[in-house]
């Protein structure tokens, strides 16, 4: 066989192994847990539709807008609508603004496991509906 086609061969054969372990090793689209994105709540942790235990901490930002007092309502309601678990979600930074404000959540949930729904509700402190909001995704609470 000639020099040149030793060299094409080796290249080639040298693409396909590389182009293999790319696919071995990098994960494509949708490959890791999705995370939950709205336009005022960004979850990073639980993801959603994932399993979780009953004492977790529910972590991401929030716009400061859905905090008083550096701090905002997290419920966790089984299929049914009854609450089986809580939390309140904690500002790590100045609240006092419009842009987004990390967050840290302890979730507590008792006498319960099974599918659910984790929910964080903007702090409203007048109670009056205008100013009520809320996002939520499902969860799975683990035995």
């Amino acid at each position: 066989m000639p020099r040149a086609a030793w060299i094409v061969l080796c290249i080639v054969g040298i693409a396909i192994v590389v182009s293999a372990a790319l696919l071995v090793l990098v994960p494509g689209p949708g490959g890791g847990p999705a995370q939950f994105v709205s336009e005022n709540v960004q979850v990073l942790r639980p993801p959603v539709n994932g399993t979780v235990l009953k004492n977790f901490t529910a972590v991401g930002e929030a716009r400061g807008t859905w905090y008083f007092e550096a701090s905002f309502p997290v419920q966790v309601r089984d299929p049914e609508n009854n609450l089986v678990g809580q939390g309140i979600a904690q500002a790590e930074a100045d609240w006092m603004t419009t842009g987004w404000v990390p967050f840290t959540a302890p979730v507590t949930v008792e006498n319960y496991s099974g599918p659910a729904t984790l929910i964080f509700m903007k702090d409203n402190p007048s109670g009056l509906p205008e100013n009520e909001d809320a996002v939520e995704f499902p969860i799975v609470i683990g035995p």
